[in-house]
C-alpha cells in the first residue's frame, strides 16, 4: 500500500461513520453501541489528527532550512509517492484548527466533571446515593463524580406513581454504575477533533440512555411498565418552566433524549446481540489504525534514507 493511500484511509473510514453512525447506534445493542461507537470515535480522530500532522510535516521538512537542521537530503525525501505542498499546507492548517477544538473539549469536560464532584459535595451523601430535592419542577438526573449522586426533586417523584418511581431511580442507577458520563466525553473528545465523527457522538450519547433503559426494565422485571414510566415522566418533564436547568451541564438526565424512540424500543423485544456488526464495525475501527501505524513505519523509514542520503560523500 502506498503511503499516500494509507493516510487517505482514516479520513474515508472518518465519512463513512459520519454517514452509518447514528444507524449504527440503533442497530447495536445499546451497551455494544455505546462501548464500541465511543471506541471508535477517539481511535479514528487519533489517527485521522496523526496522519493529517506526519503529512504537514513531511511538506515541512523539505524547507532548505529545516533540512539542514536535521541533516536529511530533500531529494531523497520527495522522492517515492511525495505528498504535494498545497495538500500538506492544507493538512497543517486542519490540524492546528482540531488540536485547538479538542484541547477547549477537553477543559469544558474537566470544568464540567469538577462542577458535578462540587455540586456532589455539597449535596451530601443523601441516602444510598439519592438526594431529594425539595423543587416543583419536575426533574431527575445522574451525578457524576467519585462516588456520583442519583438526583430527584420532589415534583418529579409526585408525578410518578411508586412502581414507575422504581423505574426511574433505576435507570439513574445504571448511568453511575456503568460510568456513561466517561463514555460520552471520549466520544465527545473524538468529534472534537474530527468534526465528521458528531453523529457518533450523537449516537453514543443515546445509546447510554437506551443502555440505561433496558437496565431498568431488568430491574423492575416489565419492560411496558420501564415505557410508560419514561413516557410519564417525559410528559413532566415536558410541562417544566422552559429555560430553567436545574443541573450542572455534567448530569445524565433521565427523559431530556428521544422519549418517543426509546418507549418504542421497551415495548419491543429485548434488541438482539447482531455479533457479526460488531465485529465489521471493530475492523472498520481497525483500518486507521493501522493506516496510521503503516504512515508512521513508512515515515520512518523515508527520513533514515533521507537522512543517510546527506551523509553520503557527493
Amino acid at each position: 500500500m502506498s503511503m499516500r493511500a494509507a493516510m487517505l484511509l482514516p479520513l474515508l473510514v472518518s465519512g463513512a461513520l459520519w454517514l452509518i453512525g447514528t444507524r449504527l447506534g440503533r442497530w447495536l445493542p445499546p451497551a455494544t453501541a455505546v462501548r464500541l461507537l465511543s471506541l471508535a470515535a477517539f481511535v479514528t480522530a487519533l489517527s485521522t489528527g496523526f496522519v493529517l500532522a506526519i503529512a504537514a510535516f513531511l511538506v515541512l521538512a523539505r524547507a532548505p532550512a529545516i533540512a539542514t537542521l536535521g541533516r536529511w537530503s530533500i531529494a531523497t525525501l520527495s522522492l517515492n509517492d511525495p505528498i504535494p505542498t498545497s495538500a500538506g499546507l492544507l493538512a497543517g492548517a486542519t490540524v492546528l484548527v482540531l488540536l485547538g477544538a479538542a484541547l477547549r473539549r477537553f477543559a469544558l469536560a474537566g470544568r464540567d466533571l469538577a462542577t458535578a464532584a462540587a455540586t456532589c459535595r455539597r449535596l451530601g451523601p443523601g441516602t444510598n446515593g439519592l438526594v431529594i430535592v425539595d423543587d416543583e419542577e419536575p426533574d431527575a438526573y445522574a451525578l457524576p463524580g467519585l462516588t456520583g449522586r442519583v438526583v430527584v426533586s420532589t415534583a418529579m417523584l409526585r408525578a410518578l406513581p411508586a412502581d414507575e418511581r422504581r423505574v426511574l431511580l433505576a435507570h439513574e442507577a445504571a448511568h453511575l454504575r456503568h460510568h456513561h458520563h466517561l463514555y460520552i466525553q471520549l466520544a465527545e473528545l473524538g468529534a472534537a477533533a474530527n468534526p465528521l465523527l458528531r453523529p457518533l457522538a450523537l449516537a453514543v450519547r443515546d445509546a447510554t440512555e437506551r443502555w440505561a433503559d433496558e437496565d431498568a426494565a431488568d430491574a423492575v422485571g416489565d419492560r411496558n411498565l420501564a415505557a410508560r414510566a419514561l413516557a410519564r415522566a417525559g410528559l413532566a418533564r415536558a410541562h417544566a418552566s422552559p429555560g430553567r436547568r436545574l443541573a450542572p451541564l455534567a448530569t445524565l438526565p433521565a427523559v431530556d433524549s428521544g422519549v418517543a424512540h426509546r418507549a418504542l424500543a421497551l415495548l419491543a423485544p429485548r434488541p438482539r446481540r447482531r455479533r457479526w456488526l460488531a465485529v465489521a464495525v471493530a475492523a472498520l475501527v481497525l483500518t486507521p489504525l493501522a493506516a496510521a501505524t503503516i504512515t508512521a513505519h513508512d515515515t520512518e523509514h523515508r527520513f533514515e534514507l533521507a537522512q543517510a542520503a546527506y551523509s553520503r560523500p557527493r
